[in-house]
């Protein structure tokens, strides 16, 4: 216990509090990059300064680049969430099939007897409303 005794509570609240400012600061730090290399409105000059301006004078570089590109940073963010978004839309579309596939499955799982004549009905109902 000898290593309880000799850093106390508050040593460790701090060391935590650090750590995880740390922490913050490497993902705003990725952030950051990811942002300067993912933008087409800037060439590669531009893009060059941001980098060598983030490297040698990494909290004022970060700091500067967040409160001036914050809009466009935004505006990036969201315009990328949507594409996955819809990439992601257009493969579940892609998968699923349609309804034809729905009612080729219902069909099998009619022949194989594990659902009744009824719930067919209701089930190429439904897809057929859905398409």
């Amino acid at each position: 216990m000898l290593i309880a005794a000799s850093y106390p509570f508050l040593d460790v609240f701090w060391t935590m509090f650090i750590f995880f400012l740390f922490f913050i600061w490497i993902m705003i730090l990725f952030r950051v990059f990811g942002d300067i290399f993912r933008r087409h409105d800037i060439g590669g000059g531009a893009k060059t300064l941001w980098v060598i301006f983030v490297i040698i004078l990494p909290f004022l570089g970060v700091l500067i680049y967040v409160l001036t590109q914050n809009e466009g940073m935004t505006q990036r963010a969201m315009e990328r969430a949507q594409e996955q978004q819809g990439e992601m839309d257009s493969y579940v579309r892609s998968v699923a099939g349609g309804a034809a596939g729905e009612i080729e499955r219902a069909k099998s799982l009619l022949d194989s007897g594990a659902i009744t004549q009824a719930e067919f009905d209701a089930i190429k109902a439904k897809a057929l409303a859905n398409s």
